[in-house]
C-alpha cells in the first residue's frame, strides 16, 4: 500500500533549494555568495532577477509574483497542488523514507465496500463587494481600518446568509478563498456562521500570509489579527481543537509555534494538548505566565520582540521540542 504520510521536518532537512530547481530544470541563475538569482519559473515573468534564492537559509522570494517559503512552497507553488503533496512528490522524486508515526489507539474494525474521498474545502468563485472596513464593530474589537482591508474583513449589507455581519474572508495555504465567516455584531446566534460543507479543520486562518519560520498559534480570528497588528505572524484554529491536517499544515510551514489559546480552561488544556503533538515535530512553547495568570491572548501586545525573543520577553520557557534539536 502507497505511504501517504508526509514527514515535512524530514523532507525541509533532506532536501535543498538546489535540488528542486535541479529537477525542474532551472540552472541558468546567476550565483554571488549563497545567493542564487534570476528569472522566476513561476509567473514567467520578464525579470531578470526577481527570484532570489538563499542557499544557506534555504528558502526563496520572488519580487515579482510575491510568492516566498521553503522547498515545499516551491513545488506547491509550480505544481499547483497543497503542501502536502507537494512533501510527497518530494519524497518520490528524492527517495525520502517517511514512516508514519505509532498511535495508541483501539483497533478498528477494516472498513467495507467503496473508499470514501477525503474532504476538501473547493476555492470560490466569487468574492464579496461592498465590505466596510471602517464599521464600529470592528473598531471596538481594536482593528484597525489599514488591518481590516490587509484580511479583507468588514461589515457586509448585501444579499445572502452574511447580511448584516461582519465578514471574514478564509483562504487556504496556496491563498485561494475557500469560505466567509460572518460574525454577528449584536447579540444574535449564531455568533459566527459558515457555509454549509465547509471543513475548517482543514485550514489555518491567516497561514497563506505568514513566511517567517516562527508563528504564534491562537484561537480566534480576532486574535489572529490583533497578534498580526503588533506586528508578528500569526494563525488561527478558528476554535480550540487542532485537527491532524492543521497540525501537518504548521509543520510544514513553520520551524518554531509559541502556542497562546485563550486563558479558560477549554483553552488551557486544548494549549497543553497542542504542545504535547506539535513539540514531536518542532520547536514549541509558551510563556509560564500565561498558564498561572490565564490571562487571554488578546491582551497581549507584542512591541518590539522577534521570533524567540517574543517567549524570553515574558519569562517564557520551552515546553517540548523534537528529538535531536
Amino acid at each position: 500500500m502507497q505511504n501517504n504520510w508526509v514527514d515535512f521536518k524530514t523532507v525541509r532537512a533532506a532536501v535543498t533549494m538546489e535540488m528542486v530547481l535541479g529537477h525542474y530544470g532551472i540552472n541558468g541563475l546567476g550565483k554571488k555568495g549563497d545567493e542564487l538569482s534570476g528569472r522566476c519559473p513561476l509567473h514567467e515573468g520578464k525579470g531578470k532577477n526577481t527570484l532570489h534564492v538563499n542557499l544557506t537559509k534555504n528558502v526563496f522570494n520572488c519580487f515579482s509574483c510575491k510568492v516566498r517559503g521553503n522547498v515545499l512552497d516551491f513545488v506547491a507553488a509550480m505544481e499547483k497542488c497543497s503542501l502536502r503533496d507537494a512533501g510527497l512528490k518530494l519524497q518520490e522524486w528524492f527517495a525520502i523514507s517517511s514512516a508514519a508515526p505509532t498511535v495508541s489507539t483501539k483497533e478498528k474494525p477494516e472498513s467495507r465496500g467503496v473508499e470514501e474521498s477525503p474532504p476538501v474545502n473547493k476555492p470560490l468563485s466569487f468574492q464579496l463587494a461592498g465590505i466596510d472596513h471602517e464599521h464600529e464593530y470592528l473598531k471596538a474589537r481594536g482593528i484597525t481600518p489599514e488591518t481590516a482591508r490587509t484580511f479583507g474583513v468588514g461589515y457586509f449589507k448585501g444579499k445572502g446568509s452574511m447580511n448584516g455581519r461582519i465578514v471574514i474572508p478564509i483562504h487556504n495555504e496556496r491563498g485561494e478563498l475557500v469560505a466567509y465567516a460572518g460574525r454577528a455584531i449584536d447579540d444574535s446566534e449564531p455568533r459566527y456562521k459558515l457555509p454549509a460543507g465547509f471543513h475548517k479543520s482543514l485550514e489555518l486562518f491567516n497561514l497563506h500570509r505568514v513566511t517567517e519560520p516562527e508563528v504564534i498559534l491562537v484561537e480566534g480570528f480576532f486574535d489572529c489579527m490583533k497578534v498580526h497588528q503588533a506586528g508578528f505572524a500569526a494563525v488561527a484554529l478558528m476554535g480550540c481543537s487542532l485537527s491532524e491536517a492543521q497540525e501537518q499544515l504548521l509543520a510544514a510551514k513553520c520551524e518554531r509555534v509559541i502556542v497562546m489559546l485563550d486563558g479558560d480552561e477549554p483553552g488551557q488544556e486544548a494549549a497543553a494538548e497542542c504542545l504535547t503533538r506539535l513539540g514531536r515535530r518542532m520547536w514549541a512553547g509558551w510563556p509560564s505566565w500565561f498558564r498561572k495568570t490565564g490571562s487571554g491572548c488578546t491582551h497581549i501586545l507584542f512591541i518590539g520582540w522577534r521570533h524567540s525573543s517574543i517567549l524570553r520577553a515574558f519569562g517564557g520557557r520551552v515546553i517540548a521540542q523534537p528529538t535531536g534539536k
